[in-house]
């Protein structure tokens, strides 16, 4: 079975990783941690604000980011609070705020000939007219791909100054390594929450690594997030060797992007298909509408998962994870066969 419907890395984590687990003592397994004696929470914390360029003490580290969007959200909003985040997206942001109590706002997308966009002026608009107590921003956003340019995120975070703003940036790395925004928001915007994770470019889904990066501001959720026993041991290995490991990783983006292009080139050679630019590892395309059904039915009989989606927004739409290079020629063959004059019956698609 080939899996390319919930956008894991399939190429799997760093050499470097492997070697890390083979490699753990009875201390990793047994012994807590006691980096707290140096005064940081732990060696990864440490690492990573080093990387960011930003005190440790506003490093935080989670199971997964989903675990860091839950706690900042549980934290800082209340019953009858609003949130705002974006309406074409992971379906779980609208979710959370009803845990708490909270309501939730949507903002749109705007839907353009091979991209997704976002509106700033208009999200400002209704940011103003709502005053929600928490903003949630996805950049790349699952599952248009489209991202916020850093200009934009900068007006965002001005005009979000009264209220928390969560920035998550779940599918970093796909299109972009850098990092030196982080720093320069944090600093600016002391109410900011940026999230990431290892579980998609440096493929450790399995191991549920995230951490985020906090504005000075927000002590709350710096105590509410603290673990006094320090964070996994196993974890902590595991991303400090993804984290030594820029070239392998670099390698599989660099063949992820021309795969990526070679799915752009073949739906734009057929009718009726439309694809969105995307800077992360999947790509959303939309399809005639008759097709989805037979097309389900075709993939599953090739023992192929890609994503279809039922929400209105994206009803005649799937998603394809980029898989390894073997698996992204299977995909495209088995869309060509199914495609094909002999199995339409009639002139190709």
């Amino acid at each position: 079975m080939i899996y390319l419907d919930r956008n894991e890395n399939l190429y799997g984590p760093s050499p470097q990783c492997f070697e890390a687990l083979r490699n753990l003592g009875i201390e990793e397994l047994s012994i807590y941690s006691r980096d707290f004696t140096r005064g940081v929470k732990s060696r990864l914390s440490e690492r990573l604000a080093t990387e960011l360029n930003i005190p440790e003490p506003q490093i935080l580290l989670s199971e997964g980011s989903e675990d860091m969007l839950k706690q900042a959200v549980h934290c800082y909003l209340g019953p009858g609070e609003k949130i705002l985040c974006p309406a074409q997206s992971w379906w779980y942001y609208q979710k959370v705020a009803a845990e708490v109590g909270g309501e939730t706002v949507t903002y749109a997308l705007k839907e353009g000939p091979d991209s997704f966009t976002y509106d700033v002026d208009e999200i400002v608009e209704l940011y103003r007219k709502e005053s929600p107590r928490v903003v949630l921003i996805a950049s790349p956003n699952n599952p248009t791909g489209n991202s916020f340019p850093d200009p934009d995120l900068k007006k965002l975070t001005e005009a979000f100054r009264e209220s928390i703003v969560v920035l998550d940036e779940a599918y970093w790395g796909f299109a972009d390594t850098s990092n030196e925004h982080i720093a320069e928001l944090i600093s600016r915007y002391r109410n900011l929450v940026v999230l990431r994770t290892f579980s998609k470019y440096h493929a450790l889904a399995g191991a549920r690594i995230a951490y985020a990066a906090v504005g000075a501001s927000l002590s709350r959720l710096t105590r509410f997030a603290s673990r006094y026993l320090g964070y996994n041991r196993i974890s902590e290995a595991l991303a400090l060797a993804a984290l030594d490991s820029p070239e392998y990783y670099t390698f599989i983006s660099r063949t992820m992007r021309e795969d990526r292009q070679a799915y752009y080139a073949f739906f734009a050679q057929h009718r009726g298909f439309r694809f969105f630019r995307s800077d992360a590892n999947f790509v959303l395309v939309k399809i005639p509408a008759e097709l989805k059904a037979p097309l389900q039915q075709y993939l599953k009989n090739r023992r192929i998962a890609i994503k279809f989606f039922s929400e209105p927004e994206f009803v005649d739409c799937i998603r394809i994870t980029i898989g390894t290079s073997e698996q992204n020629r299977k995909m495209l063959a088995a869309l060509g066969d199914f495609l094909s004059p002999s199995h339409q019956g009639g002139d190709p698609v």
